[in-house]
């Protein structure tokens, strides 16, 4: 196999044309409302990523900055207004430990991030990852697939997604002591670690399959799990540093909110 990036930016342009003109048709405008406790450059990042999204296929988008404390009466206000169709909360929190029960304050109906206890819709990293491999036609029944990292934003809803359509998933923490080994095994390897440079040149198998969904922060930016040596592999395929899971992550999030929006309109 010769290298091949999976350049989920390619595809998210194609989303995002269809999704400009599901706006369009509508009849009102989707409205985003995103809360933020945690000042870094990082969230501003992110932030202005789904802003310009937004802005690009015609939706709105509403910045709420708050605190930890004030945060129940923040999401239960946007809860019930009828002018706000999603909602997500910009995480990390000030407090991380408040994390699970603060996710799970939203209206479920206007939970796009898929993350409460009672999500209707599935989360936006794991939908991207999906669509990513399927538009690349790469099959992942019958294949070795390995889940590194077992976090609740991607790893571990991801497992699950995969084992309810049929998939053979093998799920490891990064602080496993035979990782290597586990990689090494693994034909499709999916890493949602956020440790940068786990994933090294003698832990990938020949013509390995491997998405990068790993995001920490090193020297003032953002950086994934696998070390530049596999990138530099001519066998693998694999996402490159920018442009893969990324874009497509922000087009799921955003059809989520187009399909909240559709639902909150016919029940009004």
């Amino acid at each position: 196999m010769s290298k091949k990036e999976l350049l989920g930016s390619d595809i998210a342009g194609l989303i995002k044309e269809r999704q400009a003109s599901a706006v369009r048709s509508l009849g009102v405008k989707p409205t985003l409302a995103i809360i933020r406790t945690n000042k870094d450059p990082i969230t501003d990042l992110y932030l202005r990523i789904k802003q310009k999204y937004a802005l690009d296929i015609g939706a709105e988008t509403e910045l709420v900055e708050t605190t930890d404390e004030l945060l129940p009466k923040v999401i239960g206000e946007l809860n019930v207004r009828p002018d706000i169709h999603g909602i997500i909360i910009q995480l990390p929190l000030e407090d991380p430990t408040k994390t699970e029960a603060v996710l799970s304050l939203v209206d479920p109906s206007k939970d796009i991030d898929g993350l409460g206890n009672d999500a209707i819709y599935d989360p936006a990293t794991p939908t991207a990852i999906l669509w990513l491999l399927a538009a690349y036609n790469i099959e992942l029944r019958g294949k070795h697939v390995l889940i590194v990292g077992q976090g609740r934003l991607v790893g571990a809803p991801l497992a699950k997604m995969l084992t309810d359509s049929g998939v053979d998933v093998e799920t490891a923490d990064d602080t496993a002591r035979n990782l290597a080994e586990l990689c090494q095994n693994a034909q499709i390897l999916i890493s949602a670690a956020g440790s940068a440079n786990l994933i090294t040149d003698k832990m990938v198998s020949v013509d390995a399959i491997i998405v990068d969904a790993g995001t920490s922060v090193g020297n003032s930016e953002v950086v994934g799990d696998v070390s530049d040596e596999v990138r530099a592999r001519p066998d693998v395929m694999i996402t490159p540093k920018k442009g893969g899971v990324g874009p497509l992550t922000v087009a799921a999030l955003f059809e989520n909110l187009l399909k909240a929006t559709r639902k909150q309109a016919v029940a009004e």
